[in-house]
């Protein structure tokens, strides 16, 4: 999305600001695509709790019957609500800012093949570019030479091949204590 909106976008924008923030959430993004407006949302920077579905539900509900007040808004545009996920994209420098002190990978463009993506911790962000610090060293990446970029999450050991979940195994129930000693009678 270029940094110049629509004023029909401008005043979407607007009124998603208000509502999230009334909800106490942030307004993530907010891009069009063709005729469909993609608007995500988060809970504020530092916050331990996601956001719910009942959440994103109510933005969209409120979001609605705004614009719906407004007039022809809606038949320009589709509206879609939707939370960043756990491996968020990151588009702006306040994306980037907010991930601080998490693993990041960046596709870079116009770089040889075996340069174009990196990964690391994103340990700086400011208005002209980010630090990552990667496995072999520190590197400054200007936003400007960032093609794609996203958070990762770390989704924990996968198993090793043919270690998967162990099944459980049935062996018969051994007799109780009373009818074993029974059985070790002899007459």
């Amino acid at each position: 999305m270029s940094d110049i909106e629509s004023p029909a976008l401008a005043r979407v924008r607007d009124a998603v600001t208000a509502i999230v923030s009334d909800l106490g959430l942030d307004l993530y993004d907010l891009e069009q695509r063709g005729g469909t407006v993609y608007i995500t949302v988060d809970t504020p920077a530092g916050s331990e709790s996601g956001v719910t579905i009942d959440s994103l539900s109510l933005v969209h509900r409120l979001l609605d019957k705004q614009l719906d007040q407004e007039g022809d808004l809606l038949t320009k545009f589709g509206l879609e609500v939707s939370s960043p996920g756990v491996e968020r994209s990151l588009r702006r420098p306040e994306h980037f800012r907010r991930e601080v002190g998490k693993v990041v990978a960046i596709r870079l463009s116009d770089v040889e093949s075996a340069d174009r993506r990196v990964q690391g911790e994103l340990v700086a962000a400011d208005d002209a570019g980010v630090t990552l610090r990667t496995a072999e060293d520190e590197r400054t990446i200007a936003y400007t030479q960032i093609d794609r970029a996203r958070t990762v999450f770390e989704w924990g050991p996968t198993p090793k091949p043919g270690h998967g979940p162990k099944k459980a195994q049935t062996t018969p129930a051994a007799p109780p204590a009373e009818e074993a000693s029974q059985g070790d009678e002899r007459p």
